[in-house]
């Protein structure tokens, strides 16, 4: 399943990059952030997930993302996260870049995560931006208000709103510097995330793509492995593990 390549490099304490994707989440039970059924099969997150949205109903919005946090703390990380613990405790030099906002990663035990889509679990000030990590959101008995008067949101990223450019600006040097990339669960189709692997293969680092099924970037990679990631990771911990 992985080439004498990727065992070499890995063999040689390199500087390792890992974006994950909507893929790695799945396989925890969060699949979609879609009701099923009841109230929230009648909204499209483009809908919800907006700043304008938010002025003009924050109740429902914040009713909505309350759920999402439900099935976010109903879950917990499978191992694909775990997988990727053990290899940050191998490797003087291993970034996650992650595209999902629930915070499995830092969850599983995870130390050096870039979150480009920030995290559900997070509250900020929409005017102020201040975080508030230390308050409970009821959405019945009131919105809950910022010292400064702005109402406190969620801290991810909504549609129409620009990623943040720390995080971006970090990514993107985890990206320049990697001597090995893995893309993971991860379509590879949203930027400017998509642009990772780009960036990584253009440096001449070593990129192989984790995935379910094929992906754009798949002809591209130097190495493809078709499957899930919990599965696919612990493999290679065991391979690496053999080796040493």
């Amino acid at each position: 399943m992985f080439s004498e390549k990727l065992l070499q490099i890995m063999q040689s304490n390199p500087s390792i990059a890992v974006l994950t994707g909507a893929g790695i989440s799945a396989e925890s039970g969060i699949a979609t952030f879609r009701g099923e059924d009841g109230l929230w099969k009648k909204f499209k997150p483009e809908e919800l997930a907006t700043v304008d949205a938010f002025s003009s109903n924050p109740k429902l919005v914040w009713e909505w993302y309350m759920y999402r946090r439900q099935i976010v703390n109903e879950v917990s990380p499978n191992p694909g996260h775990y997988a990727l613990v053990e290899l940050e405790n191998k490797f003087d030099n291993f970034t996650i870049i992650t595209q999902n906002v629930d915070g499995l990663h830092q969850r599983a035990g995870s130390r050096n995560v870039i979150e480009l889509h920030g995290n559900i679990l997070r509250n900020r000030c929409l005017d102020c931006n201040k975080i508030h990590t230390d308050i409970e959101v009821h959405p019945d008995q009131g919105l809950p208000l910022c010292e400064c008067g702005g109402y406190i949101r969620p801290d991810v990223v909504w549609f129409g709103e620009m990623l943040p450019p720390e995080a971006i600006d970090d990514a993107v040097h985890a990206a320049d510097r990697a001597d090995l990339f893995f893309s993971i669960g991860t379509s590879a189709v949203v930027h400017p995330a998509a642009s990772l692997p780009l960036i990584a293969k253009r440096n001449n680092s070593y990129v192989v793509e984790i995935n379910y099924e094929p992906t754009v970037i798949s002809d591209i990679v130097d190495e493809s492995i078709i499957g899930k990631s919990g599965e696919i990771l612990p493999q290679l911990i065991s391979k690496l593990t053999s080796l040493s």
